[in-house]
């Protein structure tokens, strides 16, 4: 019997061990690596390196639903966008920049993360929200990673691992809080399509300089109706969008779309996938049914007015059922909500990802 039996179970175990290494070969020559850029939408704890800054998630109740059951600095009960887009594309979620940046030759090639909750594309917004990093410092944090990959792979290698990576950017919705914040000193210096219309020029260079140093393939976001977030329905005695907020991130993503375009014009080697943020979470909010969401005022995580007067702190008290909100806190969507997202973004249609979803961005 044994030796009939042990030559199956070693075949089995050899078709086993090469369709592994086959697949994992397949998604390493597809994506070997994810850059994340962006704020506390796809933040994986870069903030909890900043001493002195305000915005932080690594306390309770912030990750109760993640695999570990403990807060991680991501603004969420759980997983956040970045980690969805990860787990589609069979690869670890990228560690903070914060968190190697004494030792760069241990960043993975698997990708790196940027992003920091507060952050924009504005440096007015950086100054703002106190310590956080500005997209222009996280471009710049990159570049020194991008001397690192050419230091280990060589020229030609780094070139041909970033031409087939991701590089995601989820940013903007900070630069418009500020500018409608109250008392705010960028709304007495640029009406509001001028401000717009700043932050598409600022982006711009972003992008290019990306481009110099290996970036090919883009999968933007478009900000979201960010008036919907509770901290802002509560300021209208209906608890109605702040229609005013919601038309100027609508704006900026007319521009940015523009800028996309242009910016593949300049180069047949640029690829990108834009996401209709605003036009998916406005799906969501018309027809939550579809996604079992029922709650699309009210935060999960907060104290008093729509749970938005306070964020979500060890003292607030936070929903049971979670998966049925659309906000964790009084700015942030629940795990569920972001794994709506991202699926969208992922292989949806071409109402919300367009010229390309993600999947055929990275079938290039």
């Amino acid at each position: 019997m044994a030796s009939t039996y042990m030559p199956w179970v070693s075949f089995m175990t050899c078709v086993f061990v090469y369709t592994s290494l086959f697949v994992t070969s397949s998604l390493d020559q597809l994506v070997p690596g994810i850059y994340m850029f962006g704020d506390s939408l796809v933040d994986v704890g870069n903030n909890n390196h900043l001493p002195f800054s305000l915005l932080k998630a690594n306390f309770p109740h912030n990750g109760i639903d993640f695999p570990t059951g403990k807060p991680t600095g991501r603004f969420s009960n759980g997983k956040n966008n970045a980690d969805f887009l990860a787990e589609k594309l069979g690869l670890p979620t990228g560690p903070p920049y914060l968190s190697l940046s004494r030792n760069l030759e241990q960043a993975p090639l698997t990708g790196v993360s940027f992003a920091s909750g507060g952050a924009g594309i504005l440096n007015e917004t950086h100054e703002l929200y106190n310590q956080t990093i500005s997209l222009s410092q996280q471009v710049e944090y990159y570049s020194l990673v991008y001397d690192q990959l050419v230091q280990q792979l060589g020229l030609p290698g780094a070139q041909a691992h970033l031409e087939k990576s991701l590089f995601m950017i989820v940013i903007g919705s900070n630069d418009i809080l500020t500018y409608f914040k109250k008392d705010s000193n960028v709304s007495k210096r640029y009406t509001p399509q001028q401000y717009v219309d700043l932050m598409a020029s600022t982006l711009d260079p972003l992008l290019k300089s990306l481009h110099e140093l290996g970036a090919r393939k883009f999968v933007v976001t478009g900000v979201g109706n960010i008036g919907c977030c509770p901290v802002l329905r509560k300021q209208n005695a209906a608890y109605d969008c702040k229609a005013d907020l919601n038309y100027w991130a609508a704006k900026y993503n007319d521009g940015l779309k523009i800028l996309l375009k242009s910016f593949k014009s300049e180069s047949s080697e640029i690829n990108y996938s834009y996401f209709d943020f605003y036009g998916a979470m406005s799906e969501l909010i018309q027809n939550p049914q579809i996604y079992g969401i029922t709650e699309i005022t009210e935060a999960c995580c907060g104290l008093g007015n729509l749970k938005a007067d306070i964020p979500c702190t060890p003292v607030s008290t936070y929903c049971p059922n979670r998966s049925n909100y659309l906000f964790w806190d009084r700015v942030h969507p629940t795990e569920t909500v972001s794994k709506v997202f991202v699926d969208l973004l992922y292989d949806g249609s071409g109402q919300f990802t367009f010229p390309m979803n993600v999947e055929q961005l990275v079938g290039l």
